[in-house]
């Protein structure tokens, strides 16, 4: 069966919000020729629309299509749009007929004005939570995850979490293993789920100096490793101490406790995503001993990983019920 997927645009859009979600569905449909999905660009009026970037693009008028699945991307005209009232009320509209309605980063302001949000469970880009929950305050905003399913409803965080929520949506329509191999055609994750959060600790501690920024990329990618902080100095041609008081300084953490924060990122996400035994993920991201990995896991989040685990389970059960 082949379904129709809008995406809706208006004047002053951000484009990545729409061709990161749009492309996953489009390598997805080229794996399912026959019963996939029709993608559409859609507008208010149709013809041509204006993104941030300044690049066009051509749409039809969005009353012309029956849809399966509504998408509105998000940008600045979705929180100062310009035909507020005509806008919503056609977004509103638009959701009555569809299977799934679902929001891109801050297009969640659109479906949250069209009311579409009420006493539901939604995210959009950090930066706007706040502004969200004020301005919307039947909405119960949750900023830190990176997508969010609440019955028919899915809102998303910023332009990469557009990606996971279209992966997450192609998995609900035609399983797992298609979702998987549009996310390898993309060269992205399958998929960070829902509840990962949308803070990696690659960000929280930006570095300011190339050479801090460049050991902070070789651990990540040797977290398997043994790291010691001789090992890392010498990246950068300083002395464990010189390197110790100058990552301290740019990071606000030790290079052990940096350490540390990137390996509990990165086992978080594997126990998420999969059934691998704990002990299996601890050797995998380096701390070697499960105990170890525990005595982190406690530190970080106040839980014990298979603590996490079973709520990560139970959240995917719920949401899965509400849908």
């Amino acid at each position: 069966m082949m379904r129709d997927i809008g995406f809706f645009v208006f004047p002053r859009f951000q484009l990545l919000d729409l061709t990161g979600p749009y492309a996953a569905f489009h390598t997805a449909s080229r794996l399912l020729p026959a019963s996939g999905w029709r993608l559409h660009l859609i507008s208010m009026h149709g013809g041509t629309v204006m993104s941030t970037a300044s690049l066009p693009v051509p749409t039809v008028p969005a009353a012309s299509v029956l849809l399966d699945t509504l998408v509105i991307v998000g940008g600045e005209g979705a929180r100062h749009p310009d035909e507020p009232e005509a806008l919503v009320s056609m977004i509103h509209e638009l959701a009555i007929g569809c299977r799934r309605v679902t929001s891109v980063c801050t297009g969640a302001f659109l479906l949250a004005a069209a009311g579409l949000l009420d006493g539901r469970r939604a995210t959009t880009h950090w930066r706007h939570t706040m502004e969200l929950q004020r301005t919307y305050r039947r909405v119960k905003v949750d900023g830190d995850k990176i997508f969010i399913k609440d019955g028919p409803v899915w809102t998303s965080a910023g332009i990469v979490a557009g990606i996971d929520l279209a992966l997450a949506l192609i998995e609900e329509d035609a399983g797992r293993e298609i979702s998987r191999a549009a996310a390898r055609e993309l060269v992205v994750y399958h998929r960070r789920p829902g509840g990962q959060s949308q803070f990696s600790a690659l960000l929280e501690m930006d570095a300011e100096t190339d050479r801090v920024r460049e050991v902070m990329a070789f651990v990540r990618e040797h977290l398997a490793e043994e790291l010691p902080i001789e090992r890392l100095a010498e990246r950068t041609h300083l002395s464990p101490r010189q390197f110790s008081r100058i990552f301290r300084m740019e990071t606000g953490r030790t290079p052990a406790k940096a350490v540390e924060v990137l390996r509990v990122e990165a086992a978080k996400l594997r126990l998420d995503e999969g059934d691998e035994p704990v002990e299996l993920i601890a050797d995998a991201v380096g701390f070697g001993d499960p105990e170890r990995m525990r005595r982190a896991f406690v530190r970080h989040f106040g839980h014990p990983p298979q603590a996490l685990r079973r709520a990560g389970a139970a959240d995917r059960a719920d949401g899965e019920v509400q849908g």
